[in-house]
């Protein structure tokens, strides 16, 4: 029987849509379909292809659709034969067409859930996603929500919308939270070795989506509730997000009184229990850290409630790339008797994190556009982004390049300020040409400073 021959037997006759989707996850034949093919669809779309499923990917932007069918990534960490291997064994089908989803068995939604300029939640992805399902979602198929977002979505905000399809959450379709977990540039923890929270709207959803993703990774852990598992996802990213907004105070208290706050942390995580290291930096970036805990502050306010710790530590975090624009202006002064007006400042790293090329929400690009708005002259060197991309934050810097990285260029800088940790950096080259070094990751701890050049911030 033929794939949409199956869906309308499912629709049409079969008093219990659960059984064959049951049985086609089990044996494998079931088609899983992933809405949203960035930096979490795309590597969630490589394990179920690894796992023995065919895949049918989705995603709005034609440019990503074309580069999978032509067999190339996009992102860095996972490589173009690989790509190329899914794609040509029929594994991996990557459509901007929503109606093709109608085929999966499954649909696996990974889009995007950012800040409003007021710092709200904007769940218009995730709303036009689903209005854009639901004409397509037939009797049989499991949908699962990955993005991340406050409790409460899934089951208010996407089930009716769903539901107008005429078909019911338990009863003809079925509906699962399963927050995504993905780090990208971690070699050790690929998206199959992390464990999978799932709730489900009723304990049959949760049957079936825990059935699928133990086929997918390496252990799945079932929680009460749709609103569980999302609360689930907010709490991991609240947890770090606070603690990395008290380093970064400690940090400035500890500078003040000459404590290298670097040592006290490699110190201290010597005790074997009682103590987990977070690290200082110049801000946070990436999708999740800087957004997801206004996600639940919104939705306290709902209920009358505070959330002070939290919007304490967003309000520490977020004024960290002005602190270091600061930091390197007093340093700038220390050392040179003149400020940033007129300076030529070599930014390293804009990427969010180190070893990617992922530049959302990047403290880097922050900075620099600080430091131009006090009248420095910027250019910045990224091993991995060659060209900054248009970003809702920063669009003034899209299409900028990075300059090379050399003996002579760093000796015509006044200081070069180190954003982001990329490994594959020379950190002694930078120390021995430059002529001053802010560093907001402790990059230089193991080069030989005998001028007296690092200046940690």
């Amino acid at each position: 029987m033929k794939l949409a021959e199956h869906g309308q037997n499912i629709r049409g006759r079969n008093p219990d849509p659960s059984c064959q989707l049951r049985q086609r996850i089990l044996n494998r034949k079931a088609r899983i379909g992933v809405v949203g093919l960035g930096y979490v669809g795309l590597p969630l779309a490589g394990a179920i292809v690894r796992a023995g499923y065919r895949v049918i990917g989705y995603d709005i932007d034609e440019f990503k659709v074309a580069q999978l069918r032509a067999g190339r990534s996009y992102i860095g960490h996972i490589p173009n034969d690989q790509i190329s291997t899914w794609v040509g064994d029929k594994r991996l089908y990557a459509t901007a067409d929503m109606h093709q989803l109608r085929d999966a068995d499954a649909i696996l939604i990974c889009v995007p859930t950012p800040l409003t300029p007021h710092r709200e939640p904007d769940l218009s992805y995730i709303v036009s996603t689903t209005e854009e399902l639901m004409p397509h979602v037939r009797a049989g198929q499991l949908i699962v929500l990955e993005s991340t977002t406050y409790p409460g979505t899934t089951r208010d905000v996407m089930c009716p919308i769903l539901e107008r399809s005429g078909l019911r959450s338990g009863r003809d379709f079925f509906l699962a939270y399963s927050p995504e977990r993905e780090d990208p540039g971690n070699p050790r923890y690929s998206t199959a070795e992390i464990p999978k929270v799932v709730g489900g709207d009723g304990p049959l959803a949760l049957e079936l989506a825990q059935a699928l993703y133990k086929r997918i990774v390496t252990r799945t852990v079932p929680v009460s509730s749709l609103e569980t598992a999302e609360a689930v996802k907010l709490t991991e990213n609240i947890f770090r997000a606070v603690n990395i907004a008290l380093v970064n105070e400690l940090k400035d208290v500890y500078e003040a009184i000459g404590v290298d706050m670097w040592e006290v942390i490699d110190a201290a995580k010597t005790k074997p229990f009682g103590f987990m290291p977070f690290y200082p930096g110049p801000g946070l970036g990436g999708h999740c850290l800087p957004i997801d805990p206004f996600y639940l502050t919104w939705k306290a306010r709902e209920h009358g409630l505070p959330t002070r710790f939290i919007e304490l530590a967003g309000e520490i975090n977020t004024s960290r790339p002005r602190a270091v624009v600061e930091r390197t202006a007093k340093a700038l002064d220390d050392r040179e008797g003149r400020g940033l007006k007129g300076a030529r400042i070599l930014v390293l790293g804009v990427a969010y994190k180190n070893d990617v090329e992922d530049v959302r929400e990047s403290p880097g690009l922050r900075i620099i556009q600080l430091l131009e708005q006090r009248g420095a002259i910027a250019d910045f060197h990224d091993p991995y982004v060659p060209v900054i991309p248009v970003t809702r934050e920063t669009p003034e810097l899209a299409g900028r390049r990075s300059v090379q990285l050399d003996r002579e260029r760093l000796g015509n800088y006044d200081a070069v300020l180190i954003c982001t940790d990329h490994q594959i950096v020379d950190y002694r080259l930078v120390t021995e040409n430059a002529g001053l070094v802010i560093d907001t990751r402790n990059a230089c701890r193991a080069c030989l400073d005998v001028a007296g050049k690092v200046v940690k911030a």
